[in-house]
C-alpha cells in the first residue's frame, strides 16, 4: 500500500499549531511530543517538520540536515530512558500506520515484552 501525504493529517495540523500538544523537544526540523493515547508510561512521538509519509520516503527525500536533526533529537530523548526503550515506525496498512506522516514511537517506562505477538 502506497500512501499519499495528506496535508490535513493530525501531525501536519499539530505542526501548523491548529492542535495543541505536550512538547518534549522542538528543533528546526523536528518536533517530539507525548502521545495522547500512550501504550507505555513514556510514549513520545518524534516527527519531522517536513511532509514525509513514512521511513522510506523520509530516508529517500529528506536533506542531510533533516536526517541528522531528526535522529539526534530522538537520541537525546532516548538518553533519558535508562532501563531501556523501544523505537517503532509503522508504514502502510499491514504495518499499522494510522497517520500518513512519518513518525517514530519512543516507548519506555516498563518491560515491553516481545516485539510482536505470534
Amino acid at each position: 500500500m502506497n500512501m499519499t501525504y495528506d496535508p490535513q493529517n493530525i501531525f501536519a495540523r499539530i505542526l501548523r499549531g491548529e492542535i495543541p500538544n505536550k512538547t518534549v523537544a522542538d528543533t528546526e526540523h523536528t518536533l517530539a511530543f507525548h502521545d495522547i493515547a500512550p501504550h507505555a508510561p513514556d510514549h513520545v512521538l518524534v516527527i519531522p517538520k517536513g511532509a514525509y509519509v513514512d521511513f522510506a520516503d523520509f530516508a529517500a527525500r529528506a536533506t542531510a540536515e533533516e536526517l541528522v536533526d531528526f535522529h539526534r533529537t530522538a537520541a537525546r530523548i532516548c538518553e533519558g530512558y535508562g532501563a531501556g526503550y523501544r523505537v517503532i515506525s509503522n508504514s502502510g496498512g499491514h504495518g499499522g500506520q494510522e497517520v500518513p506522516h512519518y513518525h517514530l514511537h519512543l516507548l519506555a517506562g516498563r518491560p515491553l515484552g516481545p516485539m510482536l505477538q505470534r
